[in-house]
């Protein structure tokens, strides 16, 4: 078999990326070892994040720090086994969250937070997925009255994004999500973001319409990718396919790619956990609910609520660990009394794929002819999944593309 362009992985980069190039008369076959929208694009908080203009850094204060290095906290976990080989990119990390370079990345990356909901609506409703979705926003919640007078001084400092949002004080956060606790005392609702109400299947509703419009989907192995006589070629359950172009977008499996190929990005891997729980009663959760200070979220799902860890420091491939889940849960069940019991037999943990710059890598591999990256999106890849896809299958037609490409080159690592 043989097409312009394969595209490897399909998650929720994958699938974007490969609806844009067919957009743009590419014939394309998408090619992934799993089912569409199976991996860290299933397992997310279905936010469309158009209001996380800072990305996530690595925390300054010297006082946060030594709470983090007693690992104690729920937001973020870490394995002493793994520290050690973590350290460096930790420190990588940690320099680029200095405040000028963070409000560099943060200018670098605003292009495409400000174009995630849009390019998501076109997709969403060409495939009909509308009713996965909601246009509700999401709200940050407070118990503590010191960050919260510290959040409304900072969402001031926002001013010049544009951003929509309303400051709501106890008795109007207990208005909108009536089910809360009393301890809370205010929240930040933030109105410009969509929520999902289940990732995958909006990933896997993608990739229908991808198959709709006379794209290709093939189960395949990434890992056999082979360059041979000028054309790039990969096993697949049908034999194997060649083609003139192909674009890695493979999250945190990409190092499997690209190291063989003779590439050391400084990818590093943040894991996280989902579980999804009854609701007593009739109880209902209105909004997805970030707890600022346990940094979990809350969100209503199809299969219920769904609670979503922030971050954990461990190898890969390690089996995974409860603590941080259960360090989260007992929060939850007081930030929302109605939580009832458990549905998932065990928690899901999925792997974000991240760069300590904080910026993701779109583009042409410096050394390799026809091979293209799109991978690194961290927390964002659903919000980012069809914007960067948009941009790498603009600079792969040779368009002009609608922002400048050069902040997320592969070769600032080359």
């Amino acid at each position: 078999m043989h097409c312009q362009t394969i595209v490897l992985g399909a998650g929720i980069v994958g699938v974007s990326t490969a609806l844009h190039l067919q957009a743009r008369g590419r014939q394309v076959i998408l090619i992934d070892r799993d089912a569409p929208g199976s991996g860290t694009s299933h397992g997310n908080a279905g936010l469309i994040e158009r209001s996380s203009v800072i990305p996530y850094a690595f925390p300054r204060n010297v006082g946060a720090l030594l709470r983090y290095g007693l690992n104690r906290q729920p937001d973020v976990r870490y394995s002493l086994l793994h520290l050690p080989k973590a350290a460096p990119w930790l420190l990588r990390y940690w320099r680029q969250s200095a405040p000028g370079r963070l409000a560099g990345a943060a200018a670098d990356m605003l292009p495409l937070v400000q174009r995630c909901v849009e390019e998501h609506d076109l997709f969403i409703e060409a495939a009909e997925l509308g009713g996965l979705v909601q246009a509700k926003g999401w709200i940050e919640v407070y118990r503590d009255p010191a960050l919260f007078d510290q959040a409304k001084d900072e969402v001031k400092g926002l001013a010049r994004y544009g951003l929509r949002y309303e400051i709501l004080e106890r008795d109007q956060l207990q208005a909108r999500e009536q089910r809360l606790g009393s301890d809370v005392i205010g929240g930040i609702h933030w109105l410009d973001p969509k929520t999902v109400s289940d990732p995958g299947a909006l990933t896997r509703g993608y990739a229908a319409l991808f198959v709709k419009r006379g794209g290709q989907f093939l189960h395949g192995d990434a890992r056999s990718l082979r360059q041979l006589d000028g054309h790039w070629q990969v096993t697949s359950q049908r034999g194997p396919v060649s083609a003139d172009e192909v674009v890695a977008c493979l999250g945190p499996q990409s190092a499997e790619l690209y190291a063989p190929l003779g590439y050391h990005f400084p990818l590093g891997i943040k894991r996280g956990y989902h579980m999804h729980y009854a609701t007593r009663g009739d109880a209902r959760l209105e909004h997805s609910v970030c707890d600022t200070q346990g940094g979990y979220v809350l969100a209503p799902m199809a299969r219920g609520v769904r609670l979503t860890t922030g971050i954990e420091f461990a190898a890969s491939d390690a089996p995974g660990n409860e603590i941080q889940l259960q360090r989260c849960e007992a929060l939850a069940r007081q930030l929302f009394p109605a939580l009832g019991e458990r549905l998932d037999d065990t928690p899901w943990l999925g792997r974000r794929p991240c760069m300590p710059d904080m910026r993701p890598v779109i583009g042409p591999a410096p050394r390799h002819k026809g091979l293209w990256f799109n991978f690194g999106h961290a927390h964002h890849g659903l919000t980012l999944g069809p914007v960067t896809g948009r941009l790498l299958a603009e600079l792969v037609t040779g368009q002009t593309p609608f922002t400048d490409p050069a902040p997320y080159s592969a070769a600032r690592f080359d």
